[in-house]
């Protein structure tokens, strides 16, 4: 068998000096690395060589690369106690050798609290390009496959934030990335531990880390060939007659106790051009259908669309709004549970689609409650985006922001994908390889959060299919700009 390398991160929490004493029973290993981000409140282990610095800074794993002596490297990234067996780093260690995988990871099972839950992680993806894609808190590295990665892609010896990141993706430039589904191992967690916020990667607090995130990702797309310059293509005037200038698109199902307040919202909006209300109604059973019938009776403005098909997710709502007669030169969203935050939103949007001739335009939200309180992280501005690179790093993040509005024409050319979770980013992607995208840094809309937002309260495992569906599309977008690459050059 190969030699193993073990990196455990040092911590003066009790459960590190758990996961050591393990560590220590283990002929297996020959080699353990601490690295020490502070001065160590006790002896480490004997035998253990130290490295002082942060495991996610780029000289620190310089240093932890110079050091490892083996042929398997094994990071453990978390303070949190971990149990596991000779066994289990056997087993990392043969798929390693049998695949030749620049890296694997594995399921494996998690105690918080006294109550114990398997966790089965997904499948890597060439998509799977995010910074948050988790691999659990063991990574298991070829470390022959990562110098030569390193080799021949360099690896930043000055991030502070993103050394993790960055070597992922430098090995998955030219090696499989293996998940292994058994439960090799088991975390048992404090109660101390943060849980992963949908918001964090927008917090103004995170925004020294994202923008090195974002440079660490630009490198990454230059070598992969998937980098895209600045996007220069802009719309034409449509010789397409339109009912209206714009249409507030809103798909509906089950919302009676929000929908009145969105509509009234979009029905105050003023304008010096025409606009309507397209509401699509999924078939709804609780009094929302009736609320809609009844307001489009008294407002003109308002039409109210209930599709023939049962099997409509938010994306295929959306395809009977834009493709109907009644949609306008540009459809502006409107969730069924949000509200546009003044009477000048539709405005400021039509102003900048006129000033730009742009494909799409995205606005600005301010997270609220059901009350329409402030709560953290306020105001998401997406400020991360630059005309010149926010086409690039769209594909990192998880999302573009709020109120989305398109030219029709444009959108009509691509439609959403019949999905719930995932349409807006799918066409925001497609869009911006080729489209130049406008973007408004004040707050247009009020996000309300509360007990049935469709992302509220999501179990592990489908929020793992949502993020298993959104790095699809990456993986699509990536195959597309490649060959967008290969095409412009030949």
């Amino acid at each position: 068998m190969k030699g193993i390398t073990i990196v455990v991160p040092y911590s003066p929490n009790p459960s590190f000096s758990a996961t050591m004493a393990t560590l220590k029973e283990m002929p297996v290993i020959s080699q353990m690395i601490v690295v020490c981000d502070r001065e160590p409140a006790f002896p480490l282990p004997e035998g253990a060589a130290r490295i002082d610095g942060s495991l996610y800074a780029g000289g620190t794993m310089h240093a932890v690369l110079a050091a490892a002596d083996e042929d398997i490297l094994i990071l453990f990234q978390t303070v949190d106690e971990i149990r596991l067996c000779p066994d289990s780093l056997v087993r990392f260690a043969s798929v390693i050798e049998s695949t030749n995988a620049g890296m694997m990871y594995s399921d494996y099972y998690d105690r918080h609290d006294g109550k114990g839950l398997a966790r089965s992680l997904t499948d890597y993806q060439s998509g799977s390009v995010r910074d948050d894609f988790d691999f659990g808190p063991i990574a298991v590295y070829n470390v022959q496959a990562v110098r030569a990665a390193i080799q021949r892609y360099g690896l930043r010896n000055d991030s502070q934030y993103s050394a993790l990141y960055e070597l992922r993706l430098k090995v998955a430039l030219e090696n499989n990335l293996v998940h292994l589904p058994e439960f090799l191992y088991t975390v048992k967690r404090s109660s101390e531990d943060k849980a992963h916020n949908l918001f964090d990667y927008v917090d103004p607090g995170n925004r020294t880390l994202q923008k090195e995130r974002e440079a660490v990702f630009t490198n990454y797309l230059k070598s992969a060939g998937a980098y895209l310059k600045p996007r220069q293509k802009e719309t034409a005037h449509s010789a397409h007659p339109f009912p209206v200038t714009a249409s507030v698109i809103i798909p509906v199902r089950n919302r009676k106790a929000t929908l009145a307040e969105a509509l009234e919202s979009a029905l105050a909006q003023k304008t010096d051009f025409s606009f309507n209300l397209i509401v699509v109604d999924n078939h709804s059973e609780d009094g929302t259908t009736g609320l809609i019938a009844g307001m489009a009776k008294r407002y003109p403005a308002i039409s109210h669309i209930v599709p023939k098909r049962f099997d409509l997710g938010i994306g295929g709502c959306w395809n009977e709004a834009i493709y109907s007669e009644m949609c306008g030169r540009y459809a502006v969203q409107l969730d069924s549970d949000d509200l546009y935050s003044g009477d000048d939103t539709l405005q400021c949007i039509v102003d900048l689609f006129h000033r730009g001739r742009y494909a799409m335009v995205v606005g600005s939200y301010t997270l609220v409650d059901a009350y329409r309180k402030v709560i953290p992280p306020g105001l998401v501005d997406h400020s991360e985006w630059t005309e010149e690179n926010g086409h690039n790093n769209l594909l990192r993040v998880n999302g573009i922001g709020a109120p989305r509005a398109f030219d029709t024409e444009i959108l009509r050319n691509y439609g959403f994908p019949n999905v719930s979770y995932g349409e807006d980013y799918a066409v925001s992607l497609r869009i911006s390889r080729e489209w130049k995208i406008g973007r408004i840094f004040e707050s247009l809309y009020l996000c309300r959060r509360w007990g049935d937002n469709t992302d509220a309260s999501l179990s592990q495992e489908q929020s793992d299919r949502n993020n298993a569906y959104k790095d699809k599309l990456r993986t699509i977008e990536l195959m597309a700009r490649i060959q967008l690459n290969r095409h412009e050059e030949a």
